[in-house]
């Protein structure tokens, strides 16, 4: 028996994720681009906020790598104390 709710729920997951973290990259893509151009109000709040954008892309990423990856899900529960 296949459970619809857990089906739905991982790809809307999915979706919300890929969305995210393609957002987030596509962002500092561009923020990263307008902190280049001279004529630039603010070149330097642009790099910054290029700069977190990448951040937030990158550890998206790979915080599905650690709820993926078996070793490193059971790593990460150890620090925060969970028993798995």
């Amino acid at each position: 028996m296949i459970d619809w709710f857990g089906f739905v729920v991982v790809a809307l997951v999915t979706l919300i994720g890929a969305g995210f973290v393609v957002t987030m990259y596509s962002l500092g893509v561009r923020l990263g681009a307008v902190s280049d151009d001279p004529d630039a109000s603010s070149p330097g709040v642009a790099k910054f906020g290029s700069i977190v954008c990448y951040g937030f892309s990158i550890l998206a990423v790979a915080s599905g790598i650690v709820l993926i990856v078996p070793p490193f899900y059971k790593f990460a529960m150890h620090l925060f104390g969970v028993d798995v």
